[in-house]
């Protein structure tokens, strides 16, 4: 099949390949109605190292290079541990929960700095907040316990969110109308090719590999 032909095809079947989309997307949006909203909250911290900043030579550039690197190395491991089980157990306990199941925890560092950044989402925008923060102080308690990290200071608190982060209902009904214009696309080839039937003289030629040299008209009764 040419592309003319794949084109042609379509324009057969228009109000199919329009209609399956429309009535998907629709269905989509009315789903996406029911869906519960989602909050984002946020906190970053700065982990300090052992070696303070007033004792390194800046003239030394290795010495400042090996610090910088340490200092990124120590950052991924309290990372690591505001990742661990330890930790979400103990934020569950202090916030009264049997477990954080409904909320979402990211925890992510720098290549290049020691900022961590947390973020918590959930259901509830007051208690995505309150779990953030939570989950600062409990990463910093269990990181100078468990590593001797002298300090993880919050840079940036977690504050409550104004608006929701999700579901993104526009970007789910763009997906449903594009599946919905492929399947359509698929449904008219499959059903073209499974169509065994002569319909025009062109396709007895084709079929036959004869000329055609007379045409029959069609009376209705």
């Amino acid at each position: 099949m040419t592309l003319g032909e794949f084109f042609g095809l379509l324009r057969r079947h228009i109000f199919f390949v329009i209609a399956l989309p429309v009535v998907l997307a629709v269905l989509t949006a009315g789903v996406c109605v029911f869906l519960p909203n989602e909050y984002t909250a946020s906190t970053t911290m700065y982990v300090l190292t052992k070696t303070p900043a007033n004792q390194v030579d800046p003239q030394n550039s290795t010495t400042g290079y090996s610090n910088l690197s340490a200092g990124q190395m120590l950052a991924n491991d309290v990372v690591t541990i505001a990742k661990s089980d330890r930790v979400a157990t103990d934020v569950a306990t202090r916030m009264g929960m049997k477990s954080l199941s409904r909320y979402k925890t990211n925890v992510q560092g720098s290549d290049t700095s020691r900022i961590i950044t947390l973020s918590v989402t959930g259901p509830d925008r007051h208690q995505a907040a309150a779990i953030a923060n939570a989950y600062m102080r409990e990463t910093a308690s269990t990181a100078a316990k468990v590593m001797g990290v002298p300090a993880v200071n919050v840079v940036d608190k977690a504050t409550v969110p104004a608006s929701p982060s999700g579901p993104n209902r526009k970007l789910y009904v763009a997906a449903a109308f594009l599946v919905g214009l492929l399947a359509a696309a698929c449904i008219v080839i499959i059903a073209e090719r499974m169509n065994t039937k002569v319909r025009n003289d062109d396709e007895a030629q084709q079929i036959t590999g004869l000329p055609v040299i007379a045409h029959f008209p069609q009376v209705r009764s």
